[in-house]
């Protein structure tokens, strides 16, 4: 049985707690609190020299890190990875802009948020995160207007990747109230069967 190495209140963790609920994978849970330095440790190095939740062991001993790689690998035969070559790529094109486009300004601000000080340095990048969060908030909510899911009409790994922040985009201080495809994609993200919440 593979086992996941992650912090609860990461949403990169969350994308692999999703897949693996949604797909009805068992798995070792291994809990790292990231604010007590715990992925830093000689011990968690050794497993993944980037020292980062989520980290899969697999049974055999490989390790897989970095989240949206962990949900190729066990989405892979389901319906949340697709088979066609087109589909693929467009599932990835997603999941590539929820790193480079959207991880940063959601994710980012909500660590910022919950996790530093209210005099810590790093709030004063507040503003320009927002900035870029709103307008990668946007072009979601542009597609989403026109398709159920972000890759078209069936739910994928693209849609678990980027649900992750953005539904507790609040957290992040960023208000959905004028999104309302993405609001309606997270309802039918959460009423999906299998769903587990990320708290």
């Amino acid at each position: 049985m593979p086992t996941l190495y992650d912090y609860c209140d990461s949403g990169n963790g969350y994308k692999a707690r999703l897949i693996l609920a949604l797909t009805s994978q068992p798995y070792d849970y291994v809990e790292k609190d990231i604010t007590k330095g715990e992925t830093r440790t000689p011990e968690f190095l050794a497993i993944n020299p980037n020292g980062r939740v989520p980290t899969l062991v697999l049974d055999d001993g490989t390790v897989l890190a970095e989240s949206n790689a962990i949900l190729v690998y066990l989405a892979e035969g389901s319906a949340y990875w697709p088979e066609d070559k087109l589909s693929r790529a467009q599932v990835l094109q997603w999941m590539f802009f929820e790193q480079y486009s959207h991880e940063p300004y959601v994710a980012t601000p909500r660590f910022i948020l919950r996790h530093l000080p209210p005099d810590h340095p790093r709030q004063d990048e507040l503003k320009d995160r927002w900035k870029q969060g709103y307008a990668a908030l946007s072009v979601m909510e542009s597609q989403l207007a026109k398709t159920p899911y972000l890759a078209g009409q069936i739910m994928t790994v693209a849609d678990i990747a980027l649900f992750a922040y953005t539904h507790r985009a609040d957290e992040a201080g960023l208000n959905l109230e004028t999104y309302p495809a993405i609001r309606a994609w997270i309802q039918r993200i959460q009423e999906t069967p299998g769903f587990v919440s990320m708290l």
